[in-house]
């Protein structure tokens, strides 16, 4: 019994994990706070989701309590018209300049993800020239994906948001997959699934299967944010550095480090330490934090072994200025020989300074005085090597102890806010409500909204419509939304086939900024290829994110798009939370003007 505990204890041993560990698993939680958006199958709205976390983690995944910078950034692009996407711009050069590729070594779920399915025992593609030249292709794709095609296609269906919408395995494993996992939602979210979600689960199942015979596939060859994030390598303040002047080129940092580096710390290190370990010279560093640093970055003392210099030399000094000279015997002790005993020692030993005296003073007494300056050297010199160790470790068990404080503080620092973080997002805060909620057959309040096409102070009012006796039709969209896009011209031709009969209100996600609408009416423009949207009984409006939220009041369930029928007396009539059919939009239209 004592050997199978003894067993079990050093396989905890073996198995314990890393710091670097517990800090991606820590960030992944931090990132994803809202658990129980995993248990009941919706998307946290709070105010937090305007703001980046550093990591690739998906808006659309039911935990995330913030946005992705790669999202924001492609949705700001697109967006931006005549004015630059300063706060998104902002908040990813912040990232860089502190951590650079640091985030992907230690703060990106997806990188945590990969690192553990690369500990599956399997053969193993090492790094070569041919891995080399493919970590390159992330920078196309930042290119082409993520900055050129929402630039020179901006409101184009197809352009908004490129990567993410044809590429990114965070939106389809943290996003569509856990919502579509959820028994919540129902039959609604498969109704939506098309090609464009069989690509992307495609491309997930060939991105964790590389994960496993291929370090870090995704992040080598196909990451745009880690491109992004490497153009700052060598200016960000975490990250490890290497002091050329101790670096003897032995190699061992480059044959250690899975990523396709040429040298640490370039373009394509990721700062996850393992070279560190390694490096025989103590020639790797942390730099930036004192609370990161790992123990080979402590600067070994060389006082002690200055010292010992200085105090031999100082013998030596002593000895050959009085014609001596130091050797080493047996004993491994320097021992001064043949100095001649100057005028100042005759004179403190009282010895006549005569020459007389001199010549006939006998020689052992020259051989005494030299065995006992000896003696006095090394005692001198054991005294001074014991009292030059005991103040180096001294020093060395203050920056331990000083060391193993600051971690203490850094992480129960970090454990009170992911406890914080956890307790508010589970308990405190509440997604974006309605304070009335409507169900197929209630008769909705009349609201207004602005109009964000037209004039500055347009405005829709519900009464307006059902005072004409029209039937309303609100759509709820938003402009990454695939089903949306398809399903949008059919509404523009409802608009045109009913133009006394029926209006037609597009309501697009609070999740667009205020800023940037004007570039849904390019949006429209250029899909539509006509301004529909000019036509008396269309209006778009933006949702209310507060307790105002018409999406909220008619019970949204996080998925686009979503579509609520009117009667001419303001009853809910219909109501459908996925794509709908021409043929049936207009059938329901039509069944309740026949009435």
């Amino acid at each position: 019994m004592k050997a199978f505990l003894h067993k079990i204890k050093d396989w905890f041993v073996r198995h314990k994990p890393t710091k670097r560990r517990l800090i991606q698993v820590y960030a992944a939680l931090l990132y994803n706070a809202n658990i129980k958006g995993f248990v009941n199958g919706s998307i946290y709205t709070g105010n937090t989701k305007y703001m980046c976390v550093p990591g690739l983690n998906c808006y659309s995944c039911p935990g995330a309590v913030g946005a992705c910078p790669l999202g924001a950034l492609q949705n700001a692009l697109a967006a931006s018209g005549t004015k630059a996407p300063f706060y998104v711009f902002g908040i990813i050069i912040l990232f860089g300049l502190l951590l650079g590729r640091t985030i992907c070594g230690f703060l990106c779920p997806i990188g945590l993800l990969q690192d553990l399915l690369y500990k599956i025992k399997s053969p193993k593609l090492k790094k070569n020239k041919v891995t080399r030249v493919l970590s390159y292709f992330k920078y196309v794709i930042l290119a082409v994906m993520v900055i050129i095609i929402p630039l020179a296609y901006a409101g184009v269906s197809s352009a908004i948001p490129a990567f993410c919408k044809y590429i990114c395995p965070s939106g389809t494993l943290l996003g569509s997959i856990s919502l579509l996992a959820n028994a919540n939602n129902g039959e609604d979210f498969f109704s939506m699934l098309g090609p464009l979600f069989t690509w992307k689960f495609c491309v997930l199942v060939l991105i964790i299967v590389g994960s496993i015979f291929i370090y870090r596939i995704f992040c080598r060859f196909l990451c745009p944010l880690g491109a992004l994030y490497s153009l700052f390598c060598r200016i960000a303040m975490i990250g490890v550095k290497l002091d050329k002047q101790k670096c003897v080129d032995c190699g061992l940092c480059i044959q250690t480090c899975k990523m396709d580096i040429k040298h640490v710390g370039d373009h394509e290190c990721i700062h996850c330490g393992d070279c560190l370990k390694v490096c025989p010279t103590k020639a790797i560093t942390w730099k930036g934090s004192k609370i990161f640093l790992h123990p080979n970055a402590i600067e070994e003392g060389g006082d002690s072994a200055a010292g010992e210099k200085v105090a031999l030399n100082s013998l030596l000094a002593s000895s050959t200025a009085n014609g001596g000279t130091i050797s080493i015997n047996a004993n491994g002790v320097a021992v001064a020989q043949g100095a001649a005993i100057t005028d100042s020692d005759k004179t403190a030993e009282g010895v006549n300074e005569s020459p007389a005296a001199a010549e006939i003073a006998p020689e052992s007494e020259n051989v005494i005085k030299t065995e006992q300056q000896a003696a006095e050297g090394k005692a001198a010199l054991k005294a001074q090597t014991k009292a030059q160790k005991k103040a180096y470790h001294g020093t060395l068990a203050y920056q331990k102890k000083r060391k193993k404080i600051l971690e203490i503080c850094a992480w129960a620092l970090a454990l009170v806010v992911l406890a914080a973080a956890l307790i508010y997002y589970n308990f405190i805060a509440e997604d974006v409500q309605a304070s009335v909620t409507y169900e197929v057959g209630d008769t909705v309040e009349s609201f207004t909204m602005k109009k964000y096409f037209g004039e500055e102070d347009d405005t829709y009012t519900l009464q307006d419509d059902l005072d004409a006796g029209k039937v309303v039709v609100l759509n709820f969209w938003y402009i990454g939304c695939q089903p949306c896009q398809e399903e949008l011209p059919d509404f523009g031709e409802l608009a045109a086939e009913y133009p006394d009969d029926v209006s037609v209100v597009v309501i697009h996600s609070s999740t667009v900024s205020t800023g940037s609408l004007s570039s849904l009416e390019a949006y429209v423009q250029n899909y539509m290829g006509w301004d529909f949207w000019s036509y008396d009984n269309v209006s778009f409006t933006l949702d209310n994110s507060d307790e105002q939220s018409l999406y909220a009041a008619f019970n949204g369930t996080n998925a686009y798009p979503m579509t609520v029928i009117l009667d001419s007396s303001g009853a809910m009539r219909y109501r459908y939370t996925s794509k709908m059919e021409k043929d049936e939009l207009f059938e329901c239209v039509e069944t309740l003007l026949s009435e």
